[in-house]
């Protein structure tokens, strides 16, 4: 009686768990079946993805950046780089105020709208479109759901063409970089993923605290569910076998397929059901985990003082100098150049000396600013280990958006990438990160199958996640039929 009245009880927490779990189980297997469409199958495509500048001997600058300064009174500014687009050559200034102005490297004038003017040309570049008019240009300075957090890049210009494909290009322009871009079919698919995958709409009701704990609540019951289930099968297995035999053996009609169905289907897919809630799960506790204010970037004001050396006599040739920028730290202050070879160099703005390993230094620099009180930050023997990181890898992911970085690597095992050329951090990679980092990829977005290609590897996800759906909604055509 006992026995009986425990299974009794399985079955019953297992139909009210499954019944809580149906509504965001429908939402995350046909947002997750939307997927692959909006990142592989059904992405746009555009002309150029990267934008590469002239050197400095091609740009011909007439003017040094201290004698443009000179010329508009310009005591201080954050950065600079050399640019040049249909206009000419140009210093692009980037203010106090964190504005960027835009001054002739001919004669210094400056030019009205700079700002502007060069994202619509970078625009214009990347989609190769010179003949659309323009609906709008629009400075972003916060994520939304057309331009998402793992874009990673802000401020950017939102640079919308007046075409039938509605194409928005985001552009960075202090990087010369576009954030991402979008046409009607892939805006309608992200509003999709966000609000049906993410539950966006819970973040915008209540904070993203309150959607996460939530979604974390669902994720326990996806898993109790799952493991009921699972406790009913081993417990009735002969039940239910003996039932099939004895059907078969008589002749009688298949009343109870739907359960059946459900059964038989729930036990297949339950491997992969486990891995998705618990993939995911563990991404949701690691994001309440970080659940505090990132630290502000690092900024910088550089007095023109400070700038006895001209930006144009620095022992580099010309040739090589695809990008120049100022840093500033421990006390000093260098122009940054990068190189033809994407090397990064630092020259003293007071000497024009050249600082060896000036990067790694600059990187463990940035590190140690952005460690926030609760990241914790002890002080090793010798020299923080640093290394350039090129290309994209199972730790530092295509979604990080930046290349390249330099990784500073602690002996505790964190390793903190830092982007020394926009001194902004372009993430940190802890024990726990580390963890969730590979669990995500590999159990909820189905990496281990990258050797068999994307196209495979998003058609065993959405079977998986499309298995999931079928046993679902068998198994509440089962509730329903009982009822």
């Amino acid at each position: 009686m006992a026995s009986s009245a425990i299974k009794s009880s399985f079955y019953k927490w297992h139909r009210v768990l499954g019944l809580i779990g149906l509504v965001p189980v429908i939402f995350w297997t046909l947002s997750g079946l939307s997927h692959p469409f909006m990142s592989n199958w059904f992405r746009p495509s555009i002309a150029k993805e990267v934008f590469k500048p002239l050197s400095q001997s091609k740009m011909q600058p007439a003017l040094s950046l201290q004698q443009v300064m000179d010329k508009n009174n310009l005591n201080e500014l954050r950065n600079f780089n050399l640019i040049h687009f249909n206009k000419g050559t140009f210093y692009q200034v980037l203010g106090r105020d964190s504005v960027y102005q835009y001054y002739s490297a001919t004669d210094g004038i400056l030019l009205p709208n700079g700002d502007v003017q060069y994202a619509e040309y970078l625009a214009r570049f990347f989609t190769q479109d010179s003949t659309s008019t323009l609906k709008s240009i629009l400075l972003q300075t916060t994520f939304d759901a057309q331009y998402q957090p793992i874009n990673h890049l802000l401020p950017v210009w939102k640079v919308s063409f007046n075409r039938p494909d509605g194409m928005d290009v985001y552009i960075e322009t202090g990087h010369n970089r576009m954030g991402t871009f979008n046409n009607n079919t892939r805006k309608i698919m992200l509003w999709v993923f966000e609000q049906f995958h993410t539950w966006q709409f819970l973040a915008d009701i209540a904070g993203d605290t309150f959607r996460n704990v939530f979604l974390l609540a669902i994720m326990c019951v996806m898993l109790f569910s799952l493991i009921s289930g699972l406790t009913i099968y081993g417990l009735f297995w002969k039940k239910f076998k003996t039932i099939q035999q004895n059907r078969k053996a008589k002749g009688t009609e298949d009343k109870r397929f739907v359960h059946r169905f459900h059964r038989q289907i729930g036990l297949i897919v339950s491997f992969v059901m486990f891995t998705f809630v618990v993939s995911g799960a563990f991404h949701l506790i690691v994001k309440l985990y970080h659940n505090e204010p990132a630290k502000a970037d690092y900024g910088q004001v550089i007095t023109r003082k400070q700038l006895t050396v001209s930006n144009l006599t620095l022992p580099i040739a010309d040739s090589t100098i695809k990008q120049t920028g100022l840093v500033s730290f421990n006390g000093n202050t260098f122009y940054q150049v990068v190189d033809n070879k994407k090397e990064v160099l630092y020259f003293d703005t007071q000497t024009g000396h050249e600082r060896e390993l000036g990067d790694e230094d600059y990187a463990r620099f940035l590190s140690t600013y952005y460690h926030t009180p609760t990241s914790g930050l002890t002080t090793y023997k010798g020299r923080v280990k640093v290394d350039v990181i090129k290309q994209f890898n199972n730790e530092y992911g295509f979604i990080n958006k930046r290349l390249p970085v330099a990784r500073v690597s602690y002996p505790n095992g964190d390793n903190w990438y830092i982007e020394t050329t926009s001194s902004k951090l372009a993430t940190k990679v802890a024990g726990i990160d580390r963890a969730e980092g590979l669990s995500f990829i590999f159990l909820h977005k189905y990496f281990g199958m990258s050797w068999a290609g994307k196209d495979i590897r998003d058609i065993v996800s959405m079977l998986a996640a499309l298995g999931m759906l079928v046993a679902s909604l068998f198994g509440f055509a089962a509730f329903i039929k009982n009822k």
